[in-house]
This record gives C-alpha cells, structure tokens and sequence, in this order.
C-alpha cells in the first residue's frame, strides 16, 4: 500500500510539473504542431498549418468565433458554469466546452470523449486560464483550430476557402469560418450550405452583440 501511495503521488506530481512547464513554454512560443495535426499527417500525408499572430488577423474573426463557440469567453475563468447547467437542465446532447477547454484538448491532450481525457482538459483548463491572457488563449484556438480535413488555422483557412490572408477577410467570410467549427470536415466555408449560410447571419450579429456590450474587451481594445 505504500508502495501504491508512493508512486501515486510521484505520477501525480509529475503530471502537474508537465502541465505547468507545457503551460508556461506555450504561454511565449508558438506549438509547431499538435498531437492531432501529426496524427492527421501521419493519415493524409500532409497538412496545411502555418501560424499568424492575432493581430495579423481581422478584428471580426476573433469576435465572430467567440460569438458562435463561447459568447462568455471574457466573462468565465475556463468552465462556462451558466452553459454547463443549461445543457444539464434541458438534457442535450450538445457539448458545453469554452473555447478554453477546446485550446487545452487542442494544444495538450488528444482528441475523443473519454472520461480520462475530459478529467485532465478541466483540471489543466484553470491553469491556462492563471498562466495565459484571454487574447493568448483566443491567439492560440485561432491558430490550431481544424477548419478542414487537414486544414489548421485561420491562415490556412482564410487561403484554402477564399484564396486570401486573415487580415484580409470580410465579416461574412469570418462568420462563415466561425460556422463550420464544429463540424469542419462536413461543412464548407466557400460553399456553404442553407444552414451554414443561416449561422453565418447569426454569427455576424452576435458578433456585433459581443463588441457593443464588452464581451469583446478582454481581447479587443
């Protein structure tokens, strides 16, 4: 039993220092890549990831995927409490993650639904949060994010469905990017469907809503 209590706590305290240390080295340099990105690399044999800084990125992309993934992003410490009680009370199936809790499972972990997975995403999801400012975390969902089948990030992205630079994309195109997130390799930016070119007009709005209210603030002046 001591032996069992020993080396619980040695893997325990090395899973947190590996947390803090990935924490701080991600919180100043930029990943080169992802577990996920290598795993789809490994599938299809490349894909298409470079990185860009937020403020080579036009001001409506960041609102418009706040808008559709996380409406309270500036408000929340990582775990959106309001949205998880919400999903509980109305008995959906629909995820509940910040935009948090996605860079944490983007950046650090792995992909899927295990209970070992989500376990870790909401205790390193704090951590994040103390060690990283909100634009940082918005900076690095933006540039990780699946867009497509082996498309990462906004600059990627802005390329492959309308052949420009993120700093050059329009509203409408910001929206319909925000809107094929949650499913990226069944939905297309550049031909969107009836329901993808609805969320898009819904997403242009809220992104409006979120700039006239504050809930821009913590990552737009």
């Amino acid at each position: 039993m001591r032996w069992l209590i020993r080396w619980t706590v040695r893997v325990s305290a090395a899973l947190v220092i590996f947390a803090v240390f990935g924490t701080l080295l991600w919180s100043v340099l930029n990943p080169p890549t992802t577990l996920y990105m290598i795993q789809e690399n490994n599938r299809l044999g490349s894909v298409n990831y470079q990185w860009v800084p937020i403020e080579k990125i036009a001001p409506i992309m960041p609102r418009a995927v706040v808008a559709a993934e996380d409406a309270n992003f500036c408000l929340h410490w990582g775990l959106d409490i309001v949205a998880i009680r919400r999903v509980i009370d109305e008995g959906s199936n629909r995820g509940a993650s910040t935009i948090s809790q996605q860079v944490v499972k983007n950046v650090f972990l792995w992909q899927g639904r295990s209970w070992v997975r989500k376990a870790l995403e909401a205790a390193m999801t704090p951590l994040v949060e103390a060690l990283w400012s909100k634009k940082r975390i918005l900076e690095m969902y933006l540039n990780v994010a699946e867009f497509d089948e082996g498309v990462f990030g906004v600059n990627a992205a802005a390329n492959h469905y309308f052949g420009v630079i993120p700093e050059a994309l329009t509203s409408v195109q910001a929206a319909r990017l925000a809107a094929i997130l949650p499913s990226p390799k069944t939905r297309s930016a550049s031909n969107p469907s009836p329901y993808v070119r609805k969320r898009a007009a819904q997403i242009i709005d809220g992104a409006a809503t979120i700039r006239i209210d504050g809930r821009a603030q913590c990552f737009q002046s």
